[in-house]
């Protein structure tokens, strides 16, 4: 089992940033691909980010069309966390973002473990 839990989420204005943090415990792997994901009220669950890893100290990171520019995923397996640098954040980026565990790529499916989510809200 993996326990995955979020930090860093709160409100802020457009066009300000925020860095998001995941830390992981548990049965914890440098191979599982880190996710991030949002869900907006009323809305399913999309894919923010992820990272997977390559081999050796190497990790690709793929993003949604919509944040690609503002939004920066990283990790530090050391710390077992994973970070989600936000700039730039606009009031549709609202919503419940949640740290992932698995398998990688962009489907809510091809991961097994979640975090409880933290609220991120961008006002006008």
């Amino acid at each position: 089992q993996v326990q995955l839990v979020e930090s860093g989420g709160g409100l802020v204005q457009a066009g300000g940033s925020l860095r998001l943090s995941c830390a992981a415990s548990g049965r914890t792997s440098r191979s599982y691909a880190m996710g991030w994901f949002r869900q907006a009220p009323g809305k399913e669950r999309e894919f923010v980010a992820t990272t997977t890893w390559h081999s050796g100290d190497t990790y690709y990171a793929e993003y949604a069309p919509f944040v690609t520019g503002r939004f920066t995923i990283s990790r530090d397996n050391a710390k077992n966390t994973v970070y989600l640098q936000m700039n730039s954040l606009k009031p549709e980026d609202t919503a419940v973002y949640y740290c992932a565990a698995g398998r990688g790529g962009s489907a809510v499916a091809q991961y097994d473990y979640w975090g409880q989510g933290t609220q991120v809200t961008v006002s006008e």
